[in-house]
């Protein structure tokens, strides 16, 4: 008897650990959800009117959570006239893989804390008033697919680290202040198509891309 009872005693234990876990990650999905909402300085569309205490985050606006579980996996928000920062935040969001902000106002920086989204297979950030360098870390989104951030007054280099992203298709940065060479990004096995038209980018293309068999567009104009 004492025995069964202590078997019990530990499933019940390890159901609690395993649910105060649960509880604890959703909480922390929660709040970096709310900080997000608490940088926005204009929602002309009450977009961000849903993100309150009435219903679960998985239910608000723009927010999709996986079905097997409450982690955030989508967050799209874009053309909804938003202005204001992207919050640093973001980078708890560990389960997400679409990332859609484009067509907004949104300005300041791109945080570096995107580079911890290592599940991250879509990053939209065009369209916005984005200024700053592209963050080097965005890199360890070893699982992007594409990258979008043209249309932007973002300036410095392209980062070198950005050709470790093997699973990269589709690369956009066009219409930003961007100066310097293109990096020799050789190792972009996948990308299909380059856009980096309007920018102040110098020097030849050769060593930067003329190793990638896949590149079926490129536009550097």
């Amino acid at each position: 008897m004492l025995s069964s009872f202590c078997i019990q005693a530990v499933f019940l234990l390890m159901c609690f650990g395993l649910a105060t876990h649960a509880i604890e990650g959703n909480e922390t999905y929660r709040l970096a959800l709310l900080d997000f909402k608490a940088k926005i300085t204009e929602d002309p569309l009450g977009i961000m009117r849903s993100w309150n205490e009435s219903v679960h985050f998985c239910q608000w606006s723009g927010v999709t959570c996986g079905r097997q579980h409450q982690k955030v996996t989508v967050l799209d928000l874009h053309s909804q006239q938003l202005v204001g920062l992207i919050s640093p935040h973001i980078g708890n969001l560990s389960f997400i893989r679409v990332l859609l902000l484009q067509n907004n106002s949104f300005n300041g920086e791109i945080p570096q804390e995107v580079g911890r989204l290592g599940r991250l297979e879509t990053l939209r950030l065009d369209s916005n008033s984005l200024d700053g360098e592209i963050p080097s870390n965005i890199s360890s989104c070893s699982n992007l697919i594409s990258l979008t951030i043209g249309f932007n007054s973002v300036v410095g280099k392209l980062p070198e680290e950005l050709g470790s992203l093997s699973m990269l298709q589709f690369l956009a940065v066009q219409r930003n202040n961007l100066s310097g060479s293109i990096p020799p990004f050789g190792n972009l096995s996948s990308l299909g198509k380059f856009s980096a038209t309007q920018n102040n980018l110098v020097g030849s293309i050769l060593d930067g891309l003329g190793l990638l068999k896949n590149l079926s567009y490129i536009a550097l104009g």
